[in-house]
């Protein structure tokens, strides 16, 4: 074999690597993008734990074919690029679109993107962007139940003040 056939195959080897260990991906489009538009959002990705790559479509088709993931190959026509979100399912999205929203950009485009196996289409991959991050969701979830237990310990200190007075105020046989 060719070292340039090795070299594909091991190209091809990474990428699917990377999708299986992806919690989300998102594919953009990204021709217009400036050197400077890009710099930004690569520190920004790297900020997130999101990885920002570019490859080939056929070698990304390739590693998807041996993923059985189907339904992409129309969307990798073109420029693409990948956003990997290696620790929160929700961090690619909400990268690009705080990008998209704060430069105001045109040149970026979602075309689609992967949750797991599930393949999300652009208006969904922007409804995820949407979702709070975990932590967030943590921290609400702990506040609900901190103030349902406060609730509930109030109202059994209401309850033995109250009974505390009443006792008080019996008389004594």
């Amino acid at each position: 074999m060719s070292n340039n056939l090795e070299i594909k195959k091991q190209v091809v080897g990474d990428i699917t690597k990377k999708f299986q260990d992806a919690h989300s991906v998102v594919i953009i489009k990204y021709s217009g993008l400036t050197v400077e538009n890009v710099t930004a959002l690569r520190a920004q990705c790297r900020a997130e734990n999101v990885d920002y790559c570019v490859y080939k479509n056929t070698l990304v088709r390739r590693a998807l074919n041996d993923l059985n993931i189907e339904g992409l190959d129309e969307v990798l026509n073109g420029p693409s690029a990948f956003v990997f979100g290696m620790s929160d399912p929700v961090s690619p999205a909400r990268v690009l679109d705080d990008f998209i929203t704060k430069t105001k950009t045109e040149a970026i485009e979602i075309k689609a993107g992967l949750l797991g196996s599930e393949i999300m289409d652009a208006d969904k991959i922007k409804a995820l962007a949407k979702v709070p991050s975990r932590e967030v969701l943590l921290a609400r979830l702990l506040g609900s139940m901190q103030s349902s237990i406060a609730g509930f310990v109030r109202v059994l200190d209401a309850i033995a003040k109250k009974n505390g007075e009443g006792e008080a105020a019996a008389p004594e046989a």
